[in-house]
């Protein structure tokens, strides 16, 4: 390496590192929003007239919208390589459809900017994941994906026990989305500081030498495949909450804090896994996805201290889903077709969402 090159390398990392945690932060407090509106978005939908096929329904096309976009967001992402635009673009429609539903006194509106929400969430995740893996080439994409989703699934903690505050001092479901308006701000004002501090965010891995290929290579598809077979055997929390709450194993109440300890395990997980994948590569990938497996009967035919068991080992098949798997694919891709390949793969995300509409479909209301 010559000396320019390796004072390239040492200007990077630490802007590689700061970019990762600043986008951390922004996650964290953009979990806060989206997902403690989405930890009562239901029983809103319920309070403005809504059925439960209604709601099903819309959690459905929700996810649908969300992930399905992602693979649009993404090929635009590398054929124009317009990062930050997409990502601004996404984030605000994301997260100001969130307190936008203090204004809603039907639930038609209030669905429409629940798939708003869905939406911007689907646009702004290629781009995200994308610059996020360049970054993670100057410090090992297990910690990068790994810190990152620490940071995220704390904000996933936050969100729900902020809400869950404000009805509990009788505050409402309008006065909850109204306050979710200030982590909203927090997350775009910190959207603009990882700008600034990364506008070029392809300058922060090598371009490569190899021939770009239209479609992507055999171990790719191999590994998407096994994805998608994975989150579809992946009970959703939905439905175990569901089954916790039918069954009288949890107190109703109890279980939006389970929620939220969930979330907690799973920002602690994240970072102990990332940091091993870089070190052991991925056999620690092949082991971790192999505890997770036991969650389901854990849950399902447990009582109350098992479950907690069951949690804590869902929460761990989240952190491969959401972290490692990332980290996997981002030795799996090449820098110029990155963002696709997040678009593409995360397809698999779709798979859950049948269990969740079929076990609201069976509730009442």
């Amino acid at each position: 390496m010559t000396e320019a090159g390796s004072g390239g390398a040492r200007r990077g990392r630490p802007v590689a590192f700061w970019f990762v945690v600043v986008v951390g932060v922004m996650s964290l407090f953009a979990d806060m929003t989206y997902e403690g509106a989405r930890s009562v978005n239901g029983q809103f939908l319920g309070s403005l007239g809504a059925s439960a096929l209604i709601v099903s329904t819309v959690a459905g096309l929700g996810e649908l919208a969300s992930y399905g976009l992602r693979f649009l967001s993404g090929r635009w992402v590398d054929r124009r390589h317009a990062y930050w635009p997409i990502a601004i673009f996404g984030y605000v429609v994301n997260l100001l459809a969130v307190p936008a539903l203090a204004l809603a006194g039907h639930w038609l509106v209030a669905t429409a900017l629940m798939l708003l929400e869905r939406t911007g969430k689907g646009i702004r995740n290629p781009p995200r994941d994308a610059m996020l893996s360049h970054a993670a080439h100057e410090i090992g994409p297990g910690w990068a994906f790994g810190l990152h989703e620490a940071l995220d699934e704390t904000g996933a903690a936050l969100g729900p026990l902020l809400v869950a505050f404000v009805l509990w001092r009788r505050g409402g479901y309008h006065l909850a989305f109204a306050i979710l308006l200030v982590p909203a701000l927090v997350s775009l004002a910190l959207l603009l500081v990882a700008r600034r501090l990364n506008p070029h965010p392809r300058e922060l891995e090598p371009a490569s030498h190899d021939i770009a290929v239209r479609g992507f290579g055999t171990r790719y598809w191999i590994f998407a495949g096994a994805g998608a077979l994975i989150a579809a055997g992946f009970a959703d929390f939905s439905l175990m909450a569901y089954h916790l709450a039918k069954h009288h194993i949890l107190a109703e109440a109890s279980i939006p804090l389970l929620y939220a300890l969930a979330n907690g395990i799973n920002a602690v997980s994240s970072l102990g896994l990332g940091r091993a994948f870089d070190s052991w590569g991925p056999h620690v990938l092949s082991v971790a996805i192999l505890l997770p497996l036991a969650s389901a009967p854990l849950v399902f035919f447990g009582a109350a201290p098992v479950v907690l068991a069951g949690i804590a080992l869902w929460s761990l098949g989240v952190t491969v889903q959401q972290s490692l798997f990332k980290a996997m694919l981002t030795n799996l891709i090449s820098a110029q077709r990155r963002a696709t390949g997040f678009g593409t793969s995360t397809a698999y995300g779709v798979w859950p969402r049948s269990a969740e509409v079929s076990c609201s479909d069976t509730s009442t209301t």
